[in-house]
């Protein structure tokens, strides 16, 4: 995905020996060594600049397609509006009181156009360390400059009440197969249909709504929610940088399940909803599509019977403020996988049950926008048959995330987020910490700029204090926290 806190890494990188100029680590080079070095060299280069080069090509290409194209992106050109009516201060994905009705009103604002989309993403990652105890390359494609995922849209107005919006991705480095050969991937991403009525009377607005969807929280329409909170685009090549050991809902079922749910809003003050999950199985496959049984590096998970989520959220807007406090909870049963990732129903299932938290503030009033978000979840684990715990039956883990931004003309931002993992220990759902501990605590400052909109070009740095229940040594084999500190810098535009 995207956009939104899923950057959950598919797989597992493949690690390959450390090289440096004179060849392999340790070796001598003689006569001959040193002519096929210098050709190597000189190719190595001009490998680099014909990549650099296309990187600002594409660059070049998307400011000037976005800039000049006369058909906006699907749900502008549906309203007339511009971004910023929709996104606050222009930064997709946040959504301003405008945006969040638009949604909650099924997509349906607006006439009927043509409904499709598209997104793309480049992107260069650089780790503070990138090697591991042995010497070893941690992210083969750390400090090289990628086209990294291309996303298409069908979106919009279907009729006066109903409306959706489904999203395509196609991953470019998704993960590497046993040759060490990179595998793109193409498969569902955040999907939403809806109906909705609204009805309006003296004094009185309802908008009654149901959903289907295919990943908890991206039915949401506020950005504390799993499915749309920050980072909003992260690496997706390294194998460090995004976080781990989250509870279920932060990113766990993505393109996994079906959702189908209820909700009301009334006279835009209070919001609850009401929907339960099942496996995207069958019928709703489609909505897991890149997803599947026996799939080592994308497999599908599967959901015993119907699993509740329900949400409840009181808002208040006023001049240029708006401020919403609220509340969540998921409960899944999940069976496990073999170890060719295929279900195994006779062994019993892992119940996760999540309770969240949230709120936000948003300032709206050119030429300032100012956004702060917090989540606190809490996940107890019942793990009576030790599927994926093995010291105890029941385990909990705990995820609280801050983030506040400022955009100024809707051309300059900054953002700064924490973030804190935290839970009990165990020696076999947390064997790779010395510790035995999933608890990881960071900081991640942010610089963008929106040259024009739909075009985003930003500098993220994450640092990590802490990774998987402490500073140092982390892994038993030297690694710092600090190690894992990665600096991220993306070009991110949509057009048509």
């Amino acid at each position: 995905m995207l956009a939104g806190n899923e950057a959950v890494e598919h797989g597992t990188k493949m690690q390959s020996p450390a090289f440096t100029a004179v060849g392999i680590r340790g070796a001598k080079p003689g006569a001959g060594d040193t002519a096929m070095r210098r050709a190597l060299i000189g190719n190595h280069a001009i490998y680099r600049l014909l990549r650099c080069g296309s990187i600002v090509a594409l660059v070049a290409l998307c400011l000037f397609q976005a800039s000049t194209a006369q058909a906006l992106p699907v749900f502008a050109r549906q309203t007339g509006q511009s971004c910023v009516a929709c996104h606050a201060g222009g930064q997709f994905p946040e959504l301003t009181p405008y945006g969040r009705m638009f949604k909650l009103n099924g997509y349906t604002f607006g006439e009927r156009t043509i409904p499709v989309a598209a997104m793309t993403t480049a992107d260069l990652t650089k780790t503070r360390r990138n090697h591991d105890a042995s010497g070893n390359v941690i992210s083969p494609k750390d400090g090289d400059p990628i086209w990294d995922a291309a996303s298409i849209f069908l979106a919009g107005k279907i009729t006066d009440k109903i409306g959706g919006f489904a999203q395509f991705t196609y991953s470019n480095y998704d993960h590497q197969d046993s040759n060490g050969r990179w595998v793109g991937h193409v498969g569902s991403d955040n999907t939403d249909f809806r109906y909705v009525d609204r009805i309006i009377g003296d004094g009185s607005d309802l908008v009654l709504g149901a959903t289907i969807h295919n990943n908890p929280t991206v039915q949401d329409v506020w950005n504390t929610a799993p499915a749309w909170s920050y980072p909003y685009i992260s690496s997706t090549i390294s194998a460090v940088a995004p976080l781990q050991n989250l509870p279920i809902i932060e990113g766990g079922l993505a393109q996994q399940v079906v959702g189908i749910g209820g909700y009301l809003y009334w006279n835009q003050t209070i919001y609850a909803e009401l929907s339960a999950y099942s496996t995207a199985d069958g019928i709703w496959s489609f909505l897991s599509k890149g997803n599947k049984a026996g799939d080592l590096a994308h497999p599908q998970t599967y959901l015993r019977g119907q699993n509740p989520y329900w949400r409840i959220a009181l808002t208040r807007d006023w001049g240029p403020h708006s401020v919403m406090l609220g509340t969540f909870g998921l409960n899944v049963n999940v069976y496990p996988n073999d170890i060719n990732a295929f279900p195994i129903f006779t062994q019993g299932v892992t119940r996760y049950r999540d309770l969240g938290v949230d709120a936000q503030y948003q300032y709206l009033l050119e030429p300032h926008t100012v956004t702060a978000q917090a989540r606190y979840v809490r996940e107890n684990i019942s793990d009576p048959n030790n599927l994926v715990y093995g010291d105890s039956q029941s385990a909990n883990l705990k995820s609280l995330r801050l983030k506040a931004s400022y955009i100024y003309q809707a051309k300059y931002g900054v953002s700064f987020s924490f973030f804190n993992i935290t839970g009990s220990t165990d020696s076999v759902a947390y064997a790779n910490s010395a510790n035995f501990s999933p608890a990881t605590q960071g900081w991640t400052p942010e610089i963008f700029w929106i040259p024009v909109q739909y075009v985003r070009v930003g500098l993220q740095y994450t640092h990590f204090t802490k990774t998987l229940g402490t500073r140092s040594n982390y892994d038993g084999n030297g690694r710092n926290a600090r190690d894992n500190d990665t600096l991220f810098l993306y070009l991110w535009a949509a057009s048509w």
